[in-house]
């Protein structure tokens, strides 16, 4: 890394530590152990900015620092968060190839696969993670049986849902309004 991508991804952590640490966040009225909140959508910039490995990068970074400060309701609970945001990266990448390998028009169509794909691969990340996971007694998980884990998890692939609903397409929106500034890909 050069001096430049340290730089970027300093201020792009400390700014979603930031987020993660302020109270601009409230419980899911269903299951309060998840929080809406925006810490997200600057690696969500930082995605579209720069890439996946200064994203990926940045996650690790604030899940590090949330497993010291604010672990939440479970010591792993940054962990579970660190799947949620590797999904939806995960899924926006993918649209980003397919994006790329299928030549569309660069306007709302990439905006709308990269939501479409980061929604579906954070729910399908999540749901895997919280079955194996949840039924663990604490730290690990909840100690929920199998019943109680199925009744919760549609409520789980919900607040993942409508979480990454608002926060991929607020990032890209941010990283179009900051790349229309300073030139770095043409949106």
């Amino acid at each position: 890394m050069n001096s430049r991508e340290i730089a970027t991804l300093s201020v792009f952590a400390a700014l979603t530590v930031a987020l993660n640490l302020s109270p601009f966040k409230f419980p899911f009225p269903y299951l309060p152990f998840l929080y809406y909140q925006v810490w997200e959508i600057p690696i969500i910039t930082a995605f579209a900015l720069y890439g996946l490995v200064m994203a990926v990068a940045i996650s690790i970074i604030n899940t590090i620092t949330l497993l010291a400060l604010f672990p939440g309701a479970l010591p792993t609970g940054p962990l579970y968060n660190l799947a949620a945001i590797l999904g939806t990266l995960l899924g926006v990448h993918v649209a980003y190839i397919l994006f790329e390998r299928l030549s569309l028009k660069r306007n709302v169509t990439l905006g709308v696969l990269a939501t479409g794909f980061g929604v579906l691969f954070r729910v399908i990340v999540m749901l895997l993670v919280n079955w194996t996971f949840i039924r663990y007694p604490p730290p690990i998980g909840f100690g929920l049986t199998n019943e109680e884990i199925l009744i919760i998890l549609p409520f789980v692939a919900f607040f993942n849902a409508t979480l990454a609903l608002y926060t991929i397409p607020a990032g890209y929106m941010l990283a179009r309004a900051i790349s229309s500034r300073i030139k770095l890909w043409s949106p």
